[in-house]
């Protein structure tokens, strides 16, 4: 199950680890969110790139980039740093997908620090509303406690948070996969360290300007998120009046894991004009 990121983008923060998949076609940005990593695009990425370029990185302090004390973390921060990647990569104006806070990093890149993108598809993402819930919210009370958790304490609650993004289960070694990032000291540190500075400051300073997007955009949702429920998906379905939506039965907050064909279907298929 190798999935390696050969590539550098140094932030002066850390090193944000990169690949380039596919050479022909318009360019696709894949962003994954919290805790995970772009090795949520494993299946997604190789079969999108046999008609697009695709772009995958870990987000800073995530996956293979760089983790360390100090870095900052916010999606503001992590907003800013996309513009900058893209920049690099000199796009010009790619497709963005993006779920779990993925989403709010790609929207506000565009609506705060003015990324162009050609369309978007977010799903079961963060985007903005009262979303400091469970796991968020408790960390962001007491994140000196959980810091302070024995690893055998860690290693389950991370385990167990893993488990609630998926209604179908992890295939072998996946969950694996994504857990280990963040054991040991400093990859205890590191989960704790992110989750303590995401805030919905970073999403409330663009939500009057959601409406105003005019690039076609793309929203699905697992009717079986845990994470991120229902309700969540219908609200950003009424703040971008013209997105297409699309319910995903028996599928939770990765569509990645519990619905592949059905994402990677969806984000062949051409978006219509907004």
């Amino acid at each position: 199950m190798d999935w390696s990121l050969s590539d550098e983008f140094d932030t002066g923060e850390g090193v944000i680890r990169w690949r380039r998949l596919g050479s022909g076609g318009d360019p696709v940005v894949l962003v994954h969110g919290t805790p995970y990593s772009s090795f949520l695009w494993r299946d997604v990425a190789p079969a999108l790139a046999e008609k697009r370029q695709v772009y995958v990185f870990d987000l800073l302090g995530y996956g293979q980039s760089e983790q360390r004390k100090g870095q900052d973390l916010r999606i503001a921060a992590q907003a800013r740093r996309l513009v900058a990647l893209l920049e690099h990569w000199n796009l010009g104006r790619p497709s963005m997908v993006a779920n779990d806070i993925g989403g709010a990093v790609v929207l506000h890149a565009m609506l705060v620090h003015g990324a162009s993108y050609r369309d978007m598809t977010i799903f079961d993402a963060v985007t903005g509303g009262e979303w400091e819930r469970g796991l968020f919210g408790l960390i962001r009370q007491s994140p000196d406690v959980f810091a302070e958790l024995p690893d055998y304490a860690h290693r389950a609650l991370v385990v167990s948070h893993l488990q609630q993004g998926t209604h179908v289960g992890y295939r072998p070694a996946v969950l694996e996969r994504y857990l280990q990032p963040w054991l040991g000291a400093d990859g205890q540190a590191a989960f704790y360290r992110q989750y303590r500075q995401l805030s919905v400051t970073d999403t409330r300073v663009y939500e009057e300007r959601l409406r105003d997007i005019d690039i076609p955009v793309t929203l699905l949702w697992g009717r079986n998120d845990r994470i991120l429920p229902p309700p969540y998906g219908e609200w950003i379905r009424e703040r971008i009046p013209h997105a297409e939506f699309h319910w995903i039965d028996d599928a939770g907050h990765l569509l990645q894991e519990d619905a592949p064909a059905q994402l990677i279907t969806r984000l062949a298929a051409p978006h219509s004009p907004a």
